[in-house]
């Protein structure tokens, strides 16, 4: 289950430390938006162990960025382990879904394009 928090603030002009800005909670998916500009968005996640997104498509590029704990990231059939620290981009138009081995944070950079 996907959970949204409210957009509370504008985040422009401050110094952040993502990991810090959501916490983890028991047996859910947290998200909160950074950025929503009609070049792109940057959305923070925090998946509890167990929890992922089903595969889906999108429309645009979307770089992962793990800023904590280790996920399974499955591009068109493909599985890909990442750990803190890494990433990976996600091409537009292909199936990808996520699985949190380990709790872990990401980054998303959705990339949009004409």
């Amino acid at each position: 289950m996907k959970k949204r928090l409210k957009k509370a603030e504008s985040f422009s002009g401050k110094v952040l430390s993502p990991a810090k800005i959501l916490d983890y909670q028991k047996g859910t998916v947290v998200s909160k938006t950074i950025a929503d500009k009609n070049a792109g968005l940057v959305t923070l996640f925090a998946f509890d162990k167990g929890q992922g997104l089903r595969e889906h498509t999108a429309p645009f590029d979307a770089l992962v960025h793990l800023i904590d704990g280790e996920a399974e990231i499955v591009i068109s059939g493909k599985s890909f382990c990442l750990k803190k620290g890494e990433m990976i981009v996600m091409p537009a138009n292909q199936p990808h879904a996520l699985l949190a081995i380990k709790k872990f944070k990401m980054i998303l950079t959705m990339i949009k394009s004409k």
